[in-house]
């Protein structure tokens, strides 16, 4: 019994033992010349979007390249055991034609995961609204994208699943709001002093390093009447991811003029008017 199993580690063990260490270091080779040849080829605009788009592909065709390799691998090692791949083969194709119409919406997902990958629809790192769910891209792959939002929940969304996709940080972010008013104020007055903050901002440090172009009022005058007050919509311009602290920001340095300038930021308010008898009491 002994020299049987060692005639069969002699025979077979080792070519077992020489299979799997090819496969570990065509893996690991694999990657290295998939993640040089990547960072040598692939340029995307600025150098964080490049960076973006070149970790996303790094992810994917690693992926790709350890499935086929420990595919090949185990194809090798089942004749070590005395398992026949043909069978094997033979029956996967019957039961592929046999699952095809089951399997169809995985081939949707594969196919739509490639065009979202070649178009460069979006990356590793962005920001997207996938139909009605939105949140930072975490992963990708030919069958699904991974988001989590703000709230910390992570999201498995098939690629096929989805029929829009909103990038909200490729290239540019833009940074607007509403902005309301008291009726009373002098909106010349108002829209100057909304100018001149958010240029004052963009020539600041760290700010200036943000803003592409500085939050102004949008247009000539007033986007609306609203219910307490003139709304007055702003619009800038900032590197991906930037909008929401340049914003926040943006807020309390207006805040702070607004109160140094006496502006009124209006709020509902209830009047009420008392009726009946006990309006009359003292």
């Amino acid at each position: 019994m002994l020299e049987e199993i060692i005639n069969w580690l002699i025979g077979h063990g080792i070519k077992i033992a020489a299979i799997l260490i090819a496969a570990v270091l065509a893996d690991r080779v694999g990657k290295k010349f998939i993640g040089k040849a990547v960072k040598g080829g692939v340029k995307d605009g600025t150098e964080e979007s490049t960076e973006k788009r070149q970790k996303t592909l790094i992810r994917i065709f690693s992926s790709a390249l350890s499935v086929v390799v420990w595919l090949v691998a185990i194809m090798m090692v089942l004749p070590e055991f005395g398992i026949a791949v043909g069978p094997i083969l033979a029956g996967a194709g019957i039961l592929g034609v046999a699952l095809g119409f089951g399997a169809q919406y995985m081939i949707r997902d594969f196919l739509a995961g490639l065009f979202v990958i070649i178009e460069n629809q979006y990356r590793v790192g962005d920001v997207v609204c996938l139909d009605n769910t939105c949140g930072g891209v975490e992963d990708i792959t030919l069958r699904k994208t991974v988001l989590r939002d703000l709230d910390g929940k992570v999201y498995h969304i098939p690629n096929g699943s989805f029929k829009m996709a909103a990038n909200l940080t490729k290239g540019y972010s833009r940074a607007h709001m509403d902005i309301s008013v008291a009726y009373k104020e002098d909106l010349d007055k108002v829209m100057a002093l909304i100018n001149k903050v958010g240029k004052e901002m963009a020539e600041e440090s760290p700010w200036k390093e943000y803003i592409l172009k500085p939050i102004q009022v949008l247009g000539p005058g007033p986007d609306s009447f609203g219910e307490s007050g003139i709304i007055i919509k702003v619009l800038g311009e900032t590197k991906p991811l930037k909008q929401w602290d340049t914003l926040k920001e943006f807020r309390k340095r207006l805040k702070r003029a607004f109160d140094r300038e006496g502006i009124e930021i209006p709020f509902p308010q209830l009047s009420i008017w008392p009726r009946g008898n006990w309006a009359k009491q003292p």
